[in-house]
């Protein structure tokens, strides 16, 4: 059963089933999605910009963005189609993050990964040094 939640668009009170937002924010959603993919579809629109699709359908762009997210709008085909990376700002195409943002997490995490080995391994005593100097 759903959980009664208040809609984060209009503030309205709505039963959270499958949709974070109530029904009428939703059809209004629906209808600026429809106004983003018939103006994206036109070929003579292909090479718009996040911006440019923002002026010329009205739908914000964070609207824009979380469809693109979503999956809902696949961004192959639209060269300059981007949004900015949730850590650093940089423009990227799909996710939420960029390559660079990620590497810098996988290192980060891999990191703490061997540093727990090696706590490990020094609590149970069984902790070996190489001596690198000869």
């Amino acid at each position: 059963m759903g959980e009664l939640k208040n809609c984060p668009e209009c503030g309205n009170l709505f039963v959270q089933v499958l949709r974070d937002v109530c029904d009428n924010c939703f059809k209004k959603e629906e209808e600026m999605f429809d106004k983003v993919y018939r103006f994206i579809r036109k070929s003579e629109n292909r090479k718009a910009t996040l911006y440019q699709v923002h002026q010329a359908t009205e739908v914000p762009e964070d609207k824009i963005t979380k469809f693109i997210r979503q999956g809902r709008i696949r961004v192959v085909g639209f060269p300059n189609l981007f949004y900015e990376c949730e850590t650093c700002g940089s423009p990227i195409q799909e996710g939420r993050l960029c390559f660079n943002c990620k590497k810098e997490i996988t290192k980060g995490l891999e990191w703490m990964k061997t540093e727990e080995e090696r706590k490990r391994e020094e609590q149970l005593g069984q902790s070996y040094h190489i001596d690198r100097r000869r």
